[in-house]
């Protein structure tokens, strides 16, 4: 044998062996979790994001908060913001009462609306409209780009980018304190997956983790709290970033919480809208 035999052989070997069902992978392979990881909506995926009609993106809430704040710059021009930067508050009043998303800190009383900072999904509408090149920020005032004329009229177009500028550009890890690491956000599309595959019934929410982990389990070597297993940690991290923090805003999950603190437990299940948004096709290979 040659060694052109000996290449080709070689070669045809780690195919093969890319080719494989993986059962952690939910029977996707290698090469396919490849794709679901760094091309996840593009042709080669086996995920695709599909068009709905008017109705239903009235149904995503992230997508209507950040419709809403374009607009509200659009409608002044510009907004000149506070000396540290940030939003007027009642700026910060008229978007958080449209309803789009409520936050428990807020509704409780725990934290009062005086400020943009003190509004998780007021800061992270903006931030992504910033991050997406939508708005720029010049000489304290925000104001629209050219761009934004481009994506404000098509809701499929801005949602597309909005959701592409969070899941790959933004940092999950900005608004939690479970550390700089990438629990969640690696392999969002993963999740995406098996929520398609088993969303139909309600699922705890460690469920998800326990597969997710399965999958991804270098987040088992993460270093903790000596108060707090490892197994906690991340378990709660990707329950906060993956649902609270991403499905539910996009509108796709039910979210129903039984109980307090420790003895707090979780259910998810996915809404009508998901399988409308999201069209998870399946493994190409499965091995018997």
């Amino acid at each position: 044998m040659d060694f052109m035999d000996i290449q080709k052989y070689a070669e045809q070997f780690m195919q093969e062996r890319n080719s494989r069902s993986i059962p952690e992978f939910e029977g996707y392979s290698p090469t396919e979790m490849h794709q679901i990881l760094h091309f996840t909506f593009e042709a080669q995926s086996p995920l695709k994001i599909q068009k709905l009609n008017a109705e239903d993106y009235e149904k995503i809430p992230l997508l209507n908060l950040v419709k809403f704040l374009l607009q509200l710059i659009e409608k002044n021009k510009e907004i000149k913001l506070t000396e540290k930067g940030f939003l007027p508050t009642k700026f910060v009043f008229e978007i958080y009462n449209q309803g789009f998303l409520k936050e428990d800190h807020i509704e409780k009383g725990i934290v009062k609306l005086n400020k943009e900072l003190n509004s998780m999904t007021i800061r992270l509408s903006r931030f992504l409209l910033e991050i997406s090149g939508l708005v720029k920020k010049r000489n304290g005032k925000l104001s629209l780009t050219q761009k934004a004329k481009e994506f404000q009229e098509d809701n499929h177009k801005l949602l597309l980018l909005i959701l592409e500028t969070f899941s790959k550009k933004f940092n999950w890890a900005y608004f939690d304190g479970y550390g700089e690491n990438q629990i969640g956000q690696l392999g969002f599309g993963f999740s995406m997956i098996l929520l398609s595959k088993y969303g139909n019934e309600k699922q705890l929410a460690t469920f998800y983790a326990t597969k997710y982990f399965n999958a991804f389990p270098q987040f088992l070597e993460l270093k903790v709290s000596e108060y707090e297993t490892v197994e906690r940690f991340i378990s709660d991290c990707y329950s906060i970033r993956t649902f609270d923090r991403f499905f539910d805003y996009f509108g796709v999950i039910n979210i129903e919480t039984i109980g307090l603190g420790f003895n707090r437990v979780t259910y998810i299940s996915k809404t009508n809208l998901f399988d409308k948004l999201i069209k998870c096709e399946p493994p190409k290979r499965i091995n018997k």
